[in-house]
């Protein structure tokens, strides 16, 4: 599979069309029909790492089959395991073989009760400490990982740090991943006013959950929901880490300007040129080792690359299709690298 591979249907081509259809619920509700008609059975598993912190995933497996490989699944930001990517996602994967762990970060899903803190992009230590308990509670076969959006930022730092934190990664695959945190904002406060709603929305319900499940910790009064993205990212930033502000934070999370190069993990990157959310300018100067490889398709709009009215997507085949390359060809696997506008 290529990224030329994906070509839509005339109708489906709008960008905020694919980005809007793929969070709806009908294409949830497709990804759940998708699982049971595999028989999958999934199993909750809450995660303890260090500093008492616990983080919520769901293990998949299809009864009667040896699995090739086991993939760690992270969704983007206030999505969650059930959303409609995660769960199509789970299901390719189920059908070509492998296992799957859908892991939620903290404060997503149903998950804000688990933990006083909050969630912030730059606690990339307790997805790593996850990841390698996930990794011993199902040994003895290739971990992979893929993530969506924030999840696919989060995926390309978990394999820039898995030699040094021995976690036993072979390859990790991302679609539309965050690259550039400082643009995707810009990105949000200047395109269309839906995507800015849209995040604010979610989030905003996020924090009012946690001050009412810790009103001593989180005291914040309702002035400050008022704010925009950017005013309540500084403000958490200020609040709830030691960095300085709103870019110190943002470079805590950044991948672009060379920092993949020193992968040792291969890893593999769907872009779309049309993107309303991730500005496809920030791919080219990636700067993947040649282990690794991106491409960029010309539709697909954010974490959509959906191919018709049946809601199944290029994305979930593309990841399933990488990491099956990369289970077969071994620990360290190699793809020829295609960087591609």
């Amino acid at each position: 599979m290529h990224r030329a591979d994906f070509r839509p249907p005339r109708w489906l081509r709008n960008p905020h069309l694919q980005s809007v259809l793929s969070s709806l619920p009908p294409r949830r509700a497709a990804g759940e029909r998708a699982l049971r008609r595999l028989g999958a059975v999934t199993t909750e598993h809450v995660v303890e790492v260090d500093g008492g912190v616990r983080l919520q995933g769901f293990h998949s497996v299809v009864p009667g089959t040896e699995p090739r490989g086991l993939v760690l699944l992270l969704h983007g930001w206030e999505g969650s395991t059930e959303s409609g990517y995660m769960r199509h996602s789970a299901a390719t994967l189920l059908a070509r073989g492998f296992e799957v762990f859908r892991l939620n970060f903290r404060d997503h899903g149903d998950t804000h009760h688990l933990n006083e803190g909050l969630f912030h992009s730059c606690r990339l230590a307790e997805v790593v400490e996850a990841a390698l308990e996930v990794s011993r509670r199902f040994p003895s076969r290739p971990m992979l990982a893929a993530g969506f959006s924030l999840g696919g930022n989060f995926a390309l730092r978990l394999a820039l740090t898995a030699p040094a934190a021995g976690l036993p990664l072979v390859h990790a695959a991302a679609v539309c991943p965050a690259v550039d945190p400082a643009a995707v904002l810009e990105a949000l406060e200047s395109g269309p006013r839906f995507y800015h709603w849209y995040f604010m929305r979610k989030w905003r319900r996020s924090l009012l959950r946690k001050r009412e499940l810790f009103p001593g910790l989180h005291d914040f009064g309702d002035e400050v929901m008022a704010f925009d993205m950017r005013g309540l990212t500084d403000w958490m930033v200020r609040r709830y880490t030691r960095l300085a502000g709103i870019q110190d934070y943002f470079d805590g999370y950044s991948v672009s300007g060379g920092r993949l190069a020193a992968l040792q993990v291969p890893v593999s990157v769907l872009a779309a040129a049309d993107d309303p959310v991730i500005p496809v300018a920030g791919f080219p100067g990636l700067g993947l080792p040649a282990h690794s490889r991106l491409e960029i398709a010309e539709f697909g709009g954010h974490c959509g690359f959906l191919e018709g009215l049946h809601l199944g997507g290029f994305g979930e085949r593309w990841v399933a299709e990488r990491l099956e390359t990369a289970a077969g060809a071994g620990a360290r696997a190699t793809i020829p690298n295609s960087q591609t506008a």
